[in-house]
């Protein structure tokens, strides 16, 4: 017999956003209120790849697009999958309003965070040497780094390698020309991070993250636009080349680090477990996608209309993902 009940993994990011939806859901339908687990985005596909059955998750929230290898293991296991695009989100770099309120670069934060970076001489790379962000620029404050940031399994560090490592790093001319020379030696540079302490893994718990932000005001995070939002009596975003994060700076694309926010639904679970693709509709209605919905007030930043009617079109045929 199939579960009478939802059930979704994946990103602490979408979570929030997940939860409002769920309980509007059960609240407004004949439906059980779905069970959501924030398990992280690569956690979350894994668990929904593992196969087809009631003891497998029916949808999975990611912040970071699924990538080749796990659409491939879900079509392994004979898993179609529907891509639902929910709207956008920017990843903040915080501190507590107790300490300084910074601007930074992308090539500031990877020469900050990274684990080896560019040395004197041309093509020589060295174990970071930098100890204060002084150390990295002589404007930004004499205070030791020290950044808490999610774990590798989360679509928010997947993100935030993306959109800052990466993009900081090929600020250098020789590593930048690896990318097209050496793709794997390119990775190992742009992606890793510092092991030494001034980078702290603080798990998917974004809460947690805050709540630590606000004992250390020199410490500085990682996380969702939707966080800071939620806790702008407590934080402040740094503003990236001048830039600050905001739901207008996300919206209109001027603020760099920002990334679309997704969830897949195993196609071979709706109709077997039941209100599936009614709690896809609730997520897409006006209702939560409207400028001033319900979401919207939790941070998000909804789709667009052309992009909202095109997704809510291509959920009612139940398109199947294709890579």
């Amino acid at each position: 017999m199939a579960r009478d009940q939802i059930s979704i993994v994946g990103s602490s990011t979408v979570y929030p956003f997940a939860t409002v939806v769920a309980e509007r859901f059960g609240r407004g339908t004949n439906f059980a209120t779905p069970t959501i687990e924030s398990t992280g985005s690569g956690g979350g596909l894994k668990l929904l790849c593992e196969g087809i059955g009631e003891n497998t998750p029916d949808i999975t929230n990611s912040s970071s697009y699924i990538k080749q290898s796990q659409f491939d293991a879900c079509a392994e296991k004979g898993i179609d999958i529907i891509e639902v695009k929910i709207g956008y989100d920017g990843i903040a770099f915080a501190n507590s309003k107790k300490g300084q309120k910074i601007d930074v670069s992308q090539e500031e934060l990877f020469l900050a965070l990274a684990a080896h970076v560019p040395g004197p001489q041309a093509g020589e790379l060295i174990e970071n040497p930098y100890q204060t962000w002084q150390d990295v620029n002589p404007a930004l404050p004499n205070i030791a780094i020290r950044v808490l940031g999610p774990p590798p399994t989360s679509g928010t560090r997947a993100a935030f390698v993306e959109l800052v490592m990466q993009k900081g790093c090929a600020k250098t001319d020789w590593i930048k020309a690896l990318k097209s020379t050496d793709k794997n030696r390119y990775g190992e540079i742009c992606d890793s991070m510092r092991e030494d302490g001034a980078f702290v893994e603080a798990g998917e718990n974004d809460n947690l993250i805050v709540q630590k932000l606000d004992a250390d005001p020199d410490a500085f995070g990682i996380f969702g636009f939707s966080f800071l939002d939620q806790n702008s009596d407590k934080l402040q975003g740094a503003a990236f080349n001048g830039v600050d994060i905001s739901f207008e700076s996300i919206a209109d694309g001027s603020y760099p680090v920002s990334r679309p926010l997704h969830f897949f639904v195993k196609k071979q679970h709706i109709g077997v477990v039941p209100g599936i693709m009614e709690y896809v509709e609730t997520f897409l209605s006006p209702a939560a996608q409207s400028d001033d919905g319900y979401l919207a007030e939790k941070g998000l930043i909804p789709l667009g209309g052309v992009e909202l009617t095109e997704m809510r079109a291509a959920v009612k045929a139940q398109k199947v993902m294709k890579m």
